[in-house]
């Protein structure tokens, strides 16, 4: 009886970490959105540039926007 029991709680644990395992992965900087849709809510972190600026993250994937490339124009007055 005891063995029996023991057994099945060891199945029990393997099947559980397999479907546990299985679960389709949430891509990195998103938050579920809890309203019921499939839409997915981006993290507000921000990445800063080289330049000295700031994107944010956007897009299905919440993959950070690239940097600006642009040349910068100084303006004196």
């Amino acid at each position: 009886m005891k063995t029996t029991l023991i057994a099945v709680l060891i199945i029990a644990l393997a099947v559980l970490g397999f479907m546990y395992y299985k679960q389709d992965p949430i891509p990195t900087g998103t938050v579920p959105s809890r309203n019921g849709d499939d839409g997915v809510v981006c993290t507000m972190d921000a990445k800063q540039c080289p330049d000295g600026s700031y994107v944010g993250r956007k897009g299905p994937n919440c993959e950070f926007s690239p940097c600006p490339t642009g040349m910068k124009v100084e303006v004196n007055l």
